[in-house]
């Protein structure tokens, strides 16, 4: 990298522990690749994909907005969600333009730079895919379940997880963006129907494989009912070991510090718990753990703070960028 170029930062992720990072990231001086599933079929998302069969437009919505440097009345417009009327309840404004703009450019990956140019965003926001694709889970009883919104509902021990059509293509510039990157970062996020179906695919995992950029995995604060029960830091990395091949995780970054006890209050409704730091499983996995106090109290739920986790992956970034 010449002296006066950015930091290449390429994130994957999707749901709602992606943005966060976005807003903090998109603030530094760096060159933003950020890569989003597109297999959610809940909600609006979930009928407009079902009815114009096109990728799952919510979360790159949500990353649009996230990464946005337009007015906030106009980012405020593009998330609002209707709340009235029979064919617009529930449908938010940003799915709907997202559609119809794939239906003038005939093509979703320039349905989604388009509209992303509209609200000046910072960086690049690549759709895993250009097509509709369902995301199944395989259980440990051999059960199969169809659906990113089934998944977590059938409250059994995921064994592995895949998408139809079988052998599907990545988006050719995800792949270029990790293979020219400094740092990939792997967000956090619901593990299995957030995260794990923008890593799963062969160009991806051949590009993780190769590319010399670190990769650091952010992990979740806190466990996930229906999809990671019980499940610690390390057994974080396993799952995703067991998806990509091991040896592909370079760095996880975990929050260090007791949680609110009446924060944790909360998550009992939820059957959440906090992730176990198990330093000894994880440094049996040969990978670097980077420990910080990195939670966000200010929202009713946890959030990582955006700051402090965004200001830890600028200066990897920057030494990165610098070998």
């Amino acid at each position: 990298m010449g002296k006066n170029e950015e930091p290449k930062v390429v994130v994957l992720g999707g749901g709602t522990g992606m943005p966060v990072l976005l807003e903090g990231l998109k603030k530094y001086p760096i060159h933003l690749s950020t890569v989003v599933t597109v297999a959610d079929d809940g909600g609006s998302t979930g009928k407009i994909k079902e009815e114009m069969d096109i990728p799952a437009p919510g979360d790159i919505r949500n990353v649009i907005v996230a990464l946005s440097t337009a007015d906030e009345e106009l980012n405020g417009l593009f998330q609002h969600r209707f709340d009235e009327g029979e064919t617009l309840s529930g449908h938010a404004v940003g799915n709907l333009v997202l559609a119809a703009m794939k239906s003038l450019t005939g093509d979703f990956y320039e349905a989604v730079e388009k509209v992303a140019d509209m609200f000046k965003v910072k960086g690049d926001i690549f759709p895993i895919v250009n097509e509709s694709v369902v995301l199944h889970a395989e259980m440990t009883d051999g059960t199969i379940v169809s659906g990113e919104s089934n998944i977590p509902h059938e409250h059994k021990i995921i064994s592995r997880i895949f998408l139809t059509p079988e052998n599907i293509e990545p988006n050719p510039k995800v792949v270029q963006a990790i293979h020219e990157a400094d740092l990939v970062i792997i967000s956090p996020g619901s593990l299995y129907t957030s995260i794990l179906p923008n890593l799963i695919l062969g160009g991806v995992v051949k590009a993780l494989h190769q590319t010399n950029a670190k990769i650091a995995y952010v992990c979740n604060v806190m466990t996930q009912h229906g999809e990671t029960d019980g499940y610690s830091a390390s057994d974080h990395v396993k799952a995703i070991d067991s998806h990509i091949g091991k040896g592909v995780l370079d760095t996880i970054i975990l929050h260090d510090d007791i949680i609110d006890p009446e924060v944790l209050q909360l998550y009992k409704e939820e059957q959440a718990t906090p992730v176990p730091f198990d330093e000894n499983a994880l440094r049996e996995l040969d990978i670097e753990v980077m420990q910080a106090d990195i939670v966000d109290y200010s929202g009713q739920m946890i959030r990582h703070n955006t700051k402090r986790i965004t200001d830890i992956l600028y200066k990897m970034a920057c030494e990165e960028s610098k070998k």
